[in-house]
């Protein structure tokens, strides 16, 4: 599959089966492609950035992507800087690494 389809559907995928991340003021951008391993990177931002429930999408779509996607073999998910990112990720970082949300599924 060319490095076009996959973004193509990685953001079909994204838009239709996670539309949290717009309806509440974040966005993503598909950062890269490596259509030869299947590698995806995906970056959050916006309303993403201050979100106390950014760890769980990030985790969320790490997982389940290459799931729905089988062309895909691996995601990152990283933060999205720049003029668009909000302004309290020092917070969401520090939840990243707390066990309560190591093995929670968000229902989406």
């Amino acid at each position: 599959m060319s490095a076009e389809s996959l973004e193509r559907e990685t953001r079909s995928y994204l838009s239709n089966n996670v539309p949290q991340i717009q309806e509440h003021g974040g966005f993503f951008e598909i950062q890269d492609i490596d259509e030869e391993t299947g590698e995806v990177t995906v970056a959050i931002g916006g309303a993403c950035s201050g979100c106390g429930i950014a760890p769980m999408t990030m985790n969320a779509i790490k997982h389940r992507l290459p799931d729905e996607l089988e062309e895909i073999s691996k995601v990152n998910v990283i933060r999205a800087g720049g003029p668009r990112a909000a302004v309290m990720p020092t917070k969401t970082e520090d939840m990243e690494e707390m066990e309560e949300y190591e093995d929670y599924s968000p229902p989406f």
